[in-house]
């Protein structure tokens, strides 16, 4: 598996990642997470052209989930990560999850932040599960109180959600992490204000 920038001309194919990772949400009687439309081209477009958009791909290059991020408050914010089913308990979230921070980490970027929901498997649990924390609300930074505006209006605060925070070590610890916890289930989680976790689906 590798991890790399993604191309412009693989943007469609991140739709239909983050559509074919919704369907879990069916499953968990969120079905309207489920129908949600992924993310616009002329949106992922934008994360492709500053550098942060990545894919994991396949043996044959092509791509088996995806992991965009923002900038928020001087820390990487998870805005999409998302696992297609078929790449599921592969480990290929976690994998993308330490590629940002190693990104992070190279750049003085002291943490890795993101919004999920609170009682989905592969959601805030998993998160815990990667080194994630869950924020109270006295420690949430203006950009984060913002995002859950946002998300609130989106309709998304009808199931819990929950800010989560990774302050990042040493990339020896975070790749020991990564061959530790394969297996994890994959999914698609949502932390934009669309309906993530973006965070989240990932494995």
């Amino acid at each position: 598996m590798r991890i790399r920038e993604v191309r412009q001309d693989e943007l469609a194919a991140l739709q239909v990642i983050e559509r074919a990772a919704g369907e879990c949400f069916r499953d968990v009687g969120m079905p309207q997470i489920a129908d949600d439309d992924p993310l616009p081209l002329d949106v992922l477009a934008r994360y492709h052209e500053a550098g942060r958009a990545w894919v994991a791909t396949d043996a044959t290059d092509t791509p088996t989930g995806y992991l965009i991020a923002d900038m928020v408050d001087g820390n990487h914010h998870v805005e999409q990560v998302s696992v297609h089913p078929r790449w599921a308990r592969r480990g290929i979230g976690r994998q993308l999850l330490a590629h940002l921070a190693e990104q992070a980490t190279a750049t003085g970027v002291p943490a890795l932040t993101l919004t999920t929901f609170a009682n989905v498997p592969w959601n805030a649990p998993y998160y815990v599960r990667c080194g994630f924390q869950t924020l109270d609300d006295s420690a949430l930074t203006p950009g984060l109180r913002a995002i859950r505006r946002r998300e609130a209006e989106h309709g998304l605060d009808r199931w819990p959600r929950v800010c989560m925070r990774r302050d990042l070590w040493s990339m020896s610890e975070d790749r020991r992490k990564v061959l530790d916890h394969r297996g994890q289930r994959g999914g698609k989680d949502h932390g934009r204000g669309r309906g993530p976790g973006a965070a989240g689906e990932v494995s």
